[in-house]
Order: structure tokens, then C-alpha cells, then sequence
């Protein structure tokens, strides 16, 4: 119970505390200068110093930035009348440059071995010629030989020449196909280096030095005036419709064959100053193939008509005097063979 006599509710509060004032605090000091109210020469010229150096640093800090500003655009963009020299340009130099070097790999890997190393041709038809990088061997018409082979080329189901796109079945996928396009269609300017198919390293030669290529097509190359077109099949274009020789009464015959893109015989005699019938068996199913004989200077003193095997032609070859010969095929240059004349 409470108790009614004791004291109230106000008189149980704490008391109040009495009024402080606050002890004196020195403000922060300063130099007795620095609350100087009178403008002095000295301090008038302190005040114009420091404003001129934070002009000249805010000048300084604006050009620079102007500047940057300035050669960044060129950098980005190039500077006029340098071709090439924007970054672009630079950066899709350098992937063409990449992607030639892995489409030569690939195409010694899958493709020379029936076009030739150099694009020269052998089984396949020649993929090096000026006229054919001119116009016909363009990108799309190379995408659509690899995506659907080489019946898309003459229409020949049999056509030895695979699918390679994995799309249709091959092995390939769609950056190794563009890989293969820019090597074949790389211009004759590009240099590039070969390296090693495993470690993507640089290949060294036996001097030391570094490998390097260079691309078939020449940018500057222009067919002549009135020249034929490139044909669409090129084993009907190289197939020839001569008639067959028939060997004249008691001449000399010398026979030559031709399988597996190779001549059987390669060292071939005949008589000095004597026309001879040279017999050509061309035993490679549709593969077109003829004789070219060259002296021993470079000068091609017979040339045989071209035609598809398998089949055999008669060629009447005129008088030729004694020396050392050669004889090749004009489809296939690989294929090759000496002729002695005596």
C-alpha cells in the first residue's frame, strides 16, 4: 500500500542540474598575417601567382585532353590518305592474316594432295590461275563446292571431290570452310606465316628463319580483252575433240600410258630427225590429261591435244633433233618424264 503522507509524484524527479557556461576554447590558429584585413603588395602578388598557376594547370589539363581526343580519332579511324591505318582496318588485317595461316594448314592437310601443293592441280583441276581467281573461283562459288562437292561443279555424281562443310556431312565446320576460302582467294600482297599444324608455332627452314607464304591471286590481274570466260565445268573445257592421228605407214611408234594421275613410263628414246607416232593411253577414268614436249632451252616444240580417259590418242609427233627433252602433262604439271632423242 502507499503511503498517502509520503512525498508527491514531482518531488521524485531528479533535480535540475544548475546553469555552466562553457569553458573558453581557443578557436584554430593562424599566422597573424592571415587575418590581416589590409591588401599589401606582397599578398596582392601571392594572389595573382596562385591564379595564374591554376590557369596554366587547367590550360594544361584542356589541351591534354584535346589532344587525346585528337590522336584517339586518328588512331580509330585512320589518318587521311593512309590506307589502312585505322584500327579496323588494322585488327581485320591481322584476322585475314590468322585465317590464311589456318586455311593453309587445311588445305595441305585435305586438299593438295589432289590439287597440288601450290594450287598447280594433279586429280583436281588447277585452283592457282589468274582467270579462274578473277571472276570464277569466288567466294560463294568456292562455299558452294565445299558445302555440296564437286557435282555441284560438273554435275558428275561420281565427281571424286567430297562434301567438307559438316552442315551436308563433311568434316569441316563453318570457320575452317571461311579458313579455306581466304587462303585460296588471299591476294598476291598478303604474306603470311607457315606454322606447325599441332602447335600453331612457326615453321623454321634449315637457316633458321622463319617459314612464310604468300597468296595466289594477283589484285592487279585483268583478263584480256575479248578472252573467253572461265567454263563452269572445267573437265569439259579441257577436253579436246581432235581427231585421233593415224600413224603413218612404217613410222616409229612410242607408246606412253598415263594412270593415277602419273605416266607409267617415265624416260621415253626416239630417233633423231625421224617423225614418230606417239601413242597416249590415258587410263584415268574422266580425268583429262595430254603430252606437252619441251627442249632443253624451255621452248615447247610439241603440244598433244587434251582429252579424258579413258581413252587412247594417236599423236603424230614432226622431226626433232638430237638432245635431251621433256615431256609433261599441261592439265597436270606433276606429271612429268625425259625423252632422249639420238
Amino acid at each position: 500500500m502507499s503511503d498517502p503522507s509520503g512525498p508527491g509524484p514531482e518531488e521524485r524527479l531528479p533535480a535540475t542540474r544548475p546553469e555552466s557556461t562553457p569553458a573558453p576554447v581557443e578557436r584554430f590558429s593562424a599566422p597573424p598575417s592571415a587575418h590581416q584585413l589590409a591588401l599589401t603588395p606582397e599578398r596582392a602578388a601571392s594572389i595573382v601567382r596562385q591564379s595564374s598557376n591554376a590557369r596554366w594547370v587547367g590550360f594544361l589539363a584542356v589541351l591534354f585532353v584535346v589532344v587525346f581526343v585528337i590522336l584517339y580519332y586518328f588512331y580509330d579511324l585512320g589518318f587521311p590518305g593512309i590506307p589502312n591505318s585505322s584500327r579496323e582496318a588494322k585488327e581485320v588485317a591481322a584476322q585475314q592474316v590468322t585465317s590464311v595461316e589456318a586455311g593453309y594448314n587445311l588445305f595441305e592437310a585435305n586438299c593438295a594432295r589432289c590439287h597440288g601443293a601450290a594450287g598447280q592441280g594433279g586429280i583436281g583441276p588447277v585452283l592457282n590461275d589468274q582467270a579462274k581467281l578473277y571472276v570464277h573461283l569466288n567466294p560463294g562459288y568456292i562455299m558452294n563446292v565445299l558445302t555440296v562437292g564437286g557435282r555441284y561443279v560438273c554435275g558428275n555424281p561420281a565427281s571424286l571431290m567430297p562434301v567438307w562443310a559438316d552442315t551436308n556431312g563433311g568434316p569441316l565446320n563453318y570457320v575452317q570452310i571461311q579458313n579455306l576460302i581466304d587462303f585460296i582467294r588471299a591476294p598476291s600482297t598478303l604474306t603470311y606465316t607457315i606454322r606447325d599444324n599441332s602447335t600453331n608455332e612457326p615453321i623454321l627452314d634449315a637457316s633458321g628463319k622463319v617459314e612464310t607464304g604468300t597468296g595466289w591471286r594477283d589484285p592487279n590481274f585483268a583478263p584480256a580483252v575479248g578472252a573467253s570466260p572461265v567454263p563452269d565445268c572445267w573437265s569439259t573445257a579441257l577436253s579436246s575433240s581432235g581427231p585421233n592421228v593415224t600413224p603413218a605407214p612404217g613410222a616409229a611408234i612410242v607408246k606412253l600410258d598415263a594412270l593415277n594421275i602419273a605416266f607409267t613410263q617415265t624416260s621415253l628414246t626416239a630417233s633423231a630427225n625421224t617423225a614418230f607416232d606417239l601413242q597416249f593411253n590415258n587410263q584415268d577414268a574422266s580425268v583429262p590429261h595430254n603430252v606437252v614436249i619441251v627442249d632443253s632451252s624451255g621452248k615447247t616444240v610439241f603440244t598433244g591435244d587434251i582429252f579424258n580417259g579413258p581413252a587412247t590418242k594417236d599423236y603424230s609427233v614432226g622431226a626433232l633433233p638430237a638432245g635431251a627433252y621433256t615431256f609433261h602433262c599441261a592439265v597436270h604439271p606433276n606429271m612429268t618424264g625425259t625423252l632422249t632423242v639420238k
